[in-house]
């Protein structure tokens, strides 16, 4: 005997399911779908231009190295094995981070529609499925947060509670500013207490937190580019002076003394790099 409504709860069950399910492309970068049918944020699928362009920066690395230090084929292809395992990682997490803070931006953009749709009247539901029509006005339907929030109105049709989905999304993003917001949207809206005031207050804190933040990298930006300038100022010495005196370092490439100078050189010059980057790696908490 078939029950009534039978088919229609399973239709949507299956929608729901393969739009959580799929894959995610947001300004072209593929993210993966996570356990809760939802975009896993702390991982990074490369595309294959970007795969391409991780393989090529490894090789050019490597070929880098082994000429200004060594001028050997046999270095260059031991070389290219560590590098073209360091730098796709290292692209890839680089490009992760950028990803987030672009979730971060449109997540930001997002509450404040939120806020104000509460504060003009509306339920907590009916403002999450507004702020995702504004939201692709702004970044368009493949948007991360206008993929969020049409995956939370779809879930809160299968009666969801949204308290739930803001902690599945905190959990998948990583954002702080996510967790923290979840947290005491959730407290606020199961204690009754009042939602609007409230979430004002949270939104304009993570505002305040945000512009601090713009603030710092506003003012290391400079001292990034900076450092990646003078990173590669020791390899254009060598290959200026190579290239105005030729056989300069010629007795760097064919004694066994002076190959261990170059390598030595080249452990120092990988060792002050990495230094650097961690100097200038602030993160505002």
């Amino acid at each position: 005997m078939r029950l009534p409504g039978r088919s229609e709860a399973a239709g949507k069950f299956e929608a729901a399911e393969k739009a959580g399910g799929q894959a995610v492309r947001a300004g072209g970068q593929a993210v993966r779908a996570g356990p809760a049918g939802g975009t896993d944020y702390s991982r990074y699928r490369m595309t294959p231009l970007q795969r391409l362009e991780a393989i090529a920066a490894g090789a050019g690395l490597a070929g880098a190295a082994a000429y200004v230090c060594y001028r050997s084929w046999i270095v260059f292809l031991l070389l290219l094995v560590p590098a073209e395992i360091y730098v796709p990682a290292y692209l890839r997490g680089m490009w992760r981070e950028k990803r987030l803070r672009q979730l971060e931006i449109q997540f930001k953009e997002a509450i404040q529609i939120i806020s104000a749709s509460l504060a003009a009247g509306l339920s907590v539901e009916n403002a999450v499925a507004s702020s995702g029509k504004e939201l692709e006005l702004m970044y368009g339907r493949n948007g991360m947060m206008c993929r969020e929030l049409a995956y939370m109105v779809q879930q809160m049709n299968m009666n969801r509670p949204i308290e739930e989905l803001m902690d599945d999304f905190a959990k998948r993003s990583g954002l702080e500013e996510v967790d923290h917001f979840a947290r005491i949207f959730r407290i606020a809206k199961r204690s009754g207490g009042r939602l609007v005031p409230i979430i004002q207050h949270t939104v304009q804190v993570m505002d305040d937190r945000y512009q601090v933040k713009e603030e710092i990298r506003t003012l290391t930006a400079s001292r990034q580019y900076e450092q990646k300038v003078m990173n590669a100022m020791p390899l254009l010495m060598i290959l200026y002076i190579d290239g105005t005196s030729p056989g300069f370092f010629e007795v760097m490439y064919t004694t066994a003394m002076g190959r261990i100078i170059m390598t030595a050189c080249l452990a120092v010059y990988i060792l002050a790099c990495w230094l650097a980057g961690r100097i200038l790696d602030i993160t505002a908490g």
